[in-house]
């Protein structure tokens, strides 16, 4: 049986409006998947919903089916989407308007049973994510587009594998190997050197969408329409695994992924192969997304210039002092980023930056107060006085966490295009997740010279976040290199690397086959992205800046 090539053309909400029309037109292709959601995604739509009931779902995604439905259809490809976010069968709905009025006959279906909102009290949605069998279901009944909500990414490839090679719940390994295809494939351009630790090694300008040619088996390979941009190797894709993933067990609703059993290989320009994946049960519940409002913030950032920076910081903090305990804010942090420079030559990198964030239940705490005494400072305070913007009245943030249910919380149903409904029994087999044992690590490397240089010249590295945590997977591309990574960054190491995560729970989890370390940091994110509570609210960059720490690296490594 010839593989199923599944492409994708959107790895979030906001990606590249014309990609499903450049992956339709730049190749053979059997499957179109686009994701649309993430944590902070089901935050927004729910927003949305507030203000508008008819929203809730991507709007940006029927713009882009009016431009290209009709050539889907010619060329027979069938389009799976998460788009429906909190309301897929709106979603369907409208595409069904619209496959009429453009006079194509598209089949939609789609997949409900996702939203637990209504058994969560106080959140704003309450979503479990959902496995590919529902997906499966549409598509075996002749559905030309599929919507979903919340299912996992992976989802979005595990279903359409399924229904096309025949696979059943018990087939643990295809369903793996799909698992780890769609990890690959679900943020896009990730893939093909977009946001890659080495990406001066390809033309990354305009990065082409990535594909996966699956096969029977379960095994993959991972490439791109010819002629687009950007690349695909080993690195790309070891790069992409680790994404936002933890241990060598990577559960979903359908399977468990064992990622420990992983084993990539080249197979020509722009193309990997991806084999001997291992599945095993599910767990037996399932992760469901609760998000919630937290609360109102509120933010200042002072412009700090020239000589005495800290003396200028500690005066605004003192002048400020009373104006937050009149009414104390339940969450105060200051912050200052000496992005200065000593005999600077411009005003800019002669400058710092002083950031007040404040967050409460109670708007009025955080807002009108507290931004008119930021505002009556401004002839009253340090030399040079400035804000980078004008303070506001507060603003609301959101809190996202998870919790676990059984399979059966959740009515998992495929709504067919002629209206029948088909529910998605709950597994037969589950199995509850266990830590793997430690696997043995290689030979060190034996002693010689060392010089002090940035980690980012042996290592690449990749973060990501969910929900409070972060996780940094750290890869070496030689086996010299692994063998010394593997004994050089302990936990204690990364700790003192990244001093952020110094009082949090680390975990490491070694992945020989990938030479590959995933450590996981507890708690760094506080209440997730939408609570803003760091800098870099998502982890995105906290494995960059991990490759930039120096340490004593060997000579024959550089």
């Amino acid at each position: 049986m010839r593989p199923l090539r599944i492409g994708n053309f959107s790895g979030f909400y906001g990606d590249r409006f014309d990609a499903l029309r450049e992956m339709l037109t730049g190749g053979e292709v059997d499957v179109l998947t686009g994701d649309y959601l993430a944590e902070l995604t089901m935050l927004i739509l729910g927003r949305d919903r507030l203000k508008d009931p008819s929203a809730g779902y991507a709007r940006t995604f029927p713009r882009q089916l009016e431009d290209c439905l009709g050539l889907a259809h010619e060329r027979g490809v069938r389009i799976v989407t998460n788009a429906g976010g909190l309301d897929p069968a709106r979603l369907a709905e409208e595409i069904r308007r619209l496959a009429d009025r453009l006079g194509i006959p598209a089949r939609v279906a789609h997949v409900e049973g996702d939203d637990l909102t209504a058994a969560h009290p106080g959140t704003l949605a309450a979503h479990a994510y959902l496995g590919g069998f529902g997906i499966a279901e549409c598509l075996r009944a002749g559905a030309d587009v599929v919507v979903t909500g919340r299912v996992t990414d992976a989802a979005l490839v595990t279903g359409p594998a399924a229904a096309h090679f025949g696979w059943r719940p018990a087939d643990f390994d295809r369903l793996a190997g799909a698992v780890v295809a769609g990890h690959v494939l679900e943020c896009g351009t990730q893939a093909t050197g977009g946001n890659y630790a080495f990406f001066g090694e390809g033309d990354v300008r305009r990065p082409g969408f990535p594909l996966a040619e699956i096969h029977a088996d379960g095994s993959s390979v991972i490439t791109k329409h010819p002629g687009t941009g950007g690349f695909v190797d080993v690195g790309t894709v070891t790069a992409q695994l680790l994404y936002e993933t933890g241990g060598a067990r990577y559960a979903g609703p359908d399977v468990t992924a064992r990622l420990d059993t992983v084993r990539l290989g080249p197979q020509g320009p722009d193309r990997v192969r991806i084999e001997g994946v291992r599945g095993e049960a599910p767990p037996p519940t399932l992760k469901v997304g609760l998000n919630r409002l937290g609360g109102f913030r509120n933010e200042v950032v002072f412009v700090l210039t020239g000589l005495d920076i800290e003396a200028k910081a500690a005066l605004v903090r003192e002048q400020l002092a009373g104006a937050l305990a009149k009414a104390p804010p339940r969450h105060v942090r200051w912050d200052l980023v000496r992005t200065d420079r000593a005999d600077a030559d411009t005003e800019e990198t002669a400058s710092a930056l002083l950031r007040l964030v404040v967050r409460d239940p109670d708007q009025q705490v955080v807002g009108r107060a507290l931004s008119g005494a930021a505002v009556e400072l401004a002839l009253a305070s340090y030399p040079g006085f400035h804000v980078l913007a004008p303070p506001g009245k507060g603003a609301p943030y959101g809190v996202f966490e998870d919790v676990y249910v059984p399979h059966g919380a959740a009515a998992h149903m495929a709504v067919l295009h002629d209206g029948r409904r088909i529910p998605v029994p709950p597994p037969h087999e589950t199995r509850p997740l266990a830590a793997v044992p430690e696997p043995p690590l290689p030979e060190p490397l034996p002693p010689g010279p060392a010089r002090r240089a940035p980690l980012g010249l042996v290592v690449g590295a990749r973060s990501g976040d969910k929900g409070g945590n972060a996780n940094v997977g750290v890869w070496a591309r030689s086996d010299d290199a692994w063998r010394w990574l593997a004994h050089t960054l302990t936990t204690d190491t990364f700790r003192r690397l990244l001093p952020e995560s110094r009082d949090l729970p680390v975990t490491r989890h070694p992945l020989p086959n990938l030479r590959a370390l995933n450590f996981v940091v507890e708690g760094i994110l506080g209440a997730g992205v939408a609570a803003q509570a760091r800098f870099d609210p998502q982890a995105k960059a906290l494995g960059e800046w991990l490759r930039s720490r120096h340490l004593d690296i060997p000579e024959a490594l550089l």
